[in-house]
């Protein structure tokens, strides 16, 4: 006869609990030195879960359910993804069509403090190779921070470390090291999220605000660092042209949280071919079943627990989907949980009337990105330098000074927010084949042949790029991005849990827009998912020695 329901959650408990106090985050999770033997137990049933996205924080989710769940404790999981890739917002495209030179689109770096991307690159043996590592060194100055009128700071290539850091506290006094210390506090305490007691949490508000946090997101990133001895220029000049390359937003309208976490680039990584590679790789860990192209028109609740997903092919091509004649007609599966790893306005899906909470709208950047391979470098003359002079390798912007504080509208008076000389590439169909420079440039509006034909110091009679001629412009690749939520300044984030059942990691997005954070969030949605299941498991057995007087003891 098997043991009881109590002695069965026990043992599992047992397995779980060695996981929580003693397993580093990043460090296999079921303890090695704790055995169950499941075969001595009543079989449990798997667990159905339903994740809707396969970007970051799905794959985080499905991967760390797998690694936090006991082992007796079965599980069917199925993500769906209504584009035809895994990464979501993290993303290649081939160079001239070329598989063996992908270019990131979107998310292209993480950096040390990302515990969860740099142990699953380890873990998965990615190849992570530093993000400056291919970038062209022909120019005399590896970045600058252009105005639109001026450099206001330029940063040299190949010189001493102390020798940029003496320009900086030349130039700026002590606000750079100001800077670093209010980072490196704000980032310890952020870190915190990932280790008990913080962790998991269940209220997003409730656990910035224990960490200190919301004293960050309650003001603007200038007014943060203006009350902490950090004013113009430097905030202006340098945190700014930070908060528009990561976020294309300025310090003055920005929270100072996001401020200070795009500060925050030591040991600034990327995988080698890509950073989906990570999230492909926790969905191969995790054994769930993937669904490409699957777009989730309809949840409903069954009644019983339990939720039907309705689904449906999808279009990865259009932008917004179409909408959808009835979704109650699309085929449905049943799920004992149900996870949305994608912001709620985008997923453009029906919730049930029983779910008690609909996550608001946030509204997005609308994000122009644009690739580009030539043969020519970036002009001079296109930041009045003169002729014989090179450009920096990488240009991010800031603001003229007057207007540093002005409202959102004033976003880019230079008609970009950063221009990147990534690398350089070879064009075996150019006659003869010949090295181009590969570029990548953030813009608020899509770009024009004459900006671009200006920006690389060549005459041009085209209005589009695609009409550039191949000898000018050999390639080209356009994207527009919901690339991240407009950030400003508030003490409250949205619920991760919707309703019992129904988790919500996009919650998130509102707090910290990063793959690191989303993966955080999936973490922690599946370390709640999996204690409710041992919680059921624990409510089970208590009934079980009440009907049976059974004691079974302590741990």
């Amino acid at each position: 006869m098997p043991p009881s329901t109590a002695a069965r959650y026990n043992a599992l408990r047992l397995s779980s609990l060695a996981v929580l106090f003693t397993a580093p985050t990043d460090a296999p999770l079921r303890h090695p030195d704790v055995h169950v033997d499941c075969d001595s137990f009543a079989p449990l049933p798997a667990k159905r879960i339903a994740i809707i996205g396969a970007g970051s924080a799905g794959a985080s989710t499905a991967y760390y359910i797998n690694r936090f769940r006991s082992p007796c404790q079965p599980t069917n999981i199925t993500v769906y993804e209504a584009a035809d890739y895994v990464g979501g917002r993290s993303t290649t495209v081939n160079v001239y069509g070329n598989p063996a030179e992908p270019v990131e689109l979107g998310a292209s770096i993480f950096v040390q403090v990302n515990r969860n991307l740099v142990s699953a690159a380890r873990e998965f043996g990615l190849e992570t190779t530093r993000a400056a590592d291919a970038r062209p060194t022909d120019s005399p100055d590896m970045l600058g921070v252009w105005d639109g009128q001026a450099f206001k700071f330029v940063q040299s290539e190949g010189s001493a470390a102390w020798w940029n850091v003496a320009k900086l506290l030349w130039q700026y006094g002590l606000a750079p090291l100001r800077t670093q210390r209010l980072v490196s506090s704000i980032v310890g305490n952020f870190t915190r999220m990932y280790d008990a007691p913080a962790f998991p949490f269940r209220s997003l508000s409730r656990t910035a605000r224990d960490l200190g946090l919301t004293a960050a997101t309650a003001e603007t990133g200038y007014a943060f660092l203006v009350a902490h001895g950090i004013a113009a220029p430097f905030a202006t000049d340098i945190v700014q042209a930070s908060t528009r390359v990561n976020y294309a937003q300025n310090v003055g309208e920005i929270n100072g949280l996001l401020a200070l976490v795009c500060m925050s680039t030591d040991g600034a990584m990327a995988v080698r071919g890509g950073n989906w590679q990570i999230f492909d790789g926790m969905l191969h860990a995790s054994g769930a079943s993937l669904r490409l192209r699957t777009r989730v028109s309809a949840i409903t609740d069954h009644g019983d627990g339990t939720y039907r997903v309705r689904s449906e092919p999808s279009d990865p091509s259009l932008l917004q989907p179409e909408p959808q004649p009835d979704p109650e007609s699309h085929p449905a599966t049943t799920y004992d949980e149900v996870v949305l790893a994608a912001p709620f306005q985008f997923a453009h899906l029906k919730l049930p009337a029983s779910v008690p909470h609909t996550p608001a709208p946030i509204p997005y950047v609308r994000l122009h990105v644009t690739l580009l391979a030539s043969p020519h470098r970036l002009s001079p003359l296109a930041f009045h330098l003169p002729p014989s002079t090179s450009a920096p390798t990488v240009i991010l912007t800031t603001l003229p000074a007057a207007a540093h504080l002005s409202p959102p509208g004033a976003r880019a008076p230079a008609g970009f927010f950063s221009i990147s000389t990534l690398r350089t590439v070879h064009n075996a169909a150019a006659t003869p084949p010949r090295d181009e420079h590969l570029y990548k440039i953030f813009s608020p509006q899509p770009l024009n042949a004459s900006f671009v034909a200006g920006l690389l110091g060549f005459g041009t009679q085209a209005q589009t790029l695609g009409e550039i001629t191949t000898e000018d412009l050999s390639w080209v690749y356009e994207k527009v991005w919901d690339s991240y939520p407009y950030l400003p300044p508030r003490v409250a984030f949205e619920e991760l849990s919707l309703g019992k059942g129904v988790w919500y990691t996009s919650a998130v997005e509102g707090f910290i827009s990063t793959m690191e954070t989303s993966s955080l969030m999936g973490m922690n949605v599946a370390r709640l998912m999996v204690d409710g299941w041992e919680g059921e498991e624990g409510k089970e057995g208590e009934d079980h020695r009440e009907d049976h007087g059974e004691d079974h003891g302590g741990l």
